[in-house]
């Protein structure tokens, strides 16, 4: 990363000529969906686009939207590529380590992660609204687990223990949060005595495989599975057929979008008009 990570107070100066999504793979994502329904319901005469961008061509990529003026949303696998790209973070970017939003401002890229508020959105009705002395158990270690723990550090008396496929990233990303974070190799363990289990993981986007066998979890913890699709995932749907409180990622998909929104153009998205596009 270039430039300073000062906070970036404000939203864009300039109103963005461009609106994309960058990923890898994009062709199943909702944002632009929402996002164009947001931007019909405000009257801006904009088109949010996906574009499927492999790592290589991420830099070319971004120094082309330059030129455009552009803002847009980052997801898998992009989201720690562009936060080391960007001249400018957020304060909550730069403690994240990861970027889902961005924009040009002054001639630099400037970054921010709205993942954070997306999850306490999603997360909070789950517990009934009472985050206090949470016990989560979090799977995976990458830029959404670490937006995860950036949102939970926040809670009082919580704890998160992390799981990941490989240990001593879990143990790396539990270190950078030593306040509510510990690595655990058992996700057997790791779920006993949990009141959340979230799924950071992209495990069940593309199929029918489920981040942790349902027989495992306590019937007084409740599921939230940060991949989405329509009529809940496998993982989602089998918790409730086992009784336990579960939702998938659309409710953070749409808080995070409509908080992005907001600091492209500072103003309130229309939340319900979002909501409906899904409907």
């Amino acid at each position: 990363m270039t430039g300073s990570k000062a906070d970036v107070a404000g939203v864009t100066t300039k109103r963005p000529g461009r609106l994309v999504l960058l990923g890898h793979p994009v062709s199943h994502s909702l944002s632009p969906v929402f996002q164009n329904a947001a931007l019909q319901a405000s009257g801006i005469p904009l088109v949010y686009e996906a574009l499927d961008v492999n790592g290589r061509d991420l830099r070319s990529i971004l120094r082309q939207l330059k030129s455009s003026n552009a803002a847009g949303n980052v997801t898998i696998p992009h989201k720690m590529a562009v936060h080391d790209l960007c001249d400018e973070l957020t304060d909550l970017a730069a403690k994240v380590g990861a970027v889902n939003t961005f924009w040009y401002d002054s001639e630099k890229l400037h970054g921010d992660n709205t993942d954070v508020g997306g999850f306490e959105a999603a997360a909070r009705p789950l517990l009934g609204g009472d985050t206090t002395a949470a016990r989560v158990v979090l799977l995976g270690a990458g830029g959404a687990a670490a937006a995860v723990l950036a949102a939970i550090e926040e809670w009082s008396d919580a704890k998160v223990t992390v799981v990941a496929r490989h240990a001593a990233r879990a143990a790396t990303l539990a270190k950078r949060f030593p306040d509510v974070a510990r690595a655990e190799k058992s996700v057997e363990r790791a779920v006993r005595d949990a009141t959340l289990i979230v799924n950071a993981t992209p495990v069940g986007q593309r199929d029918a495989e489920q981040p942790v066998d349902i027989a495992l979890i306590p019937k007084s913890a409740a599921v939230l599975d940060l991949v989405y699709k329509p009529g809940g995932t496998p993982w989602v749907r089998a918790a409730r057929e086992n009784g336990i409180r579960a939702a998938d990622g659309l409710p953070m998909l749409l808080e995070q979008g409509a908080l992005s929104f907001q600091r492209w153009f500072g103003k309130e998205p229309n939340r319900e008009a979002m909501r409906l596009s899904l409907a």
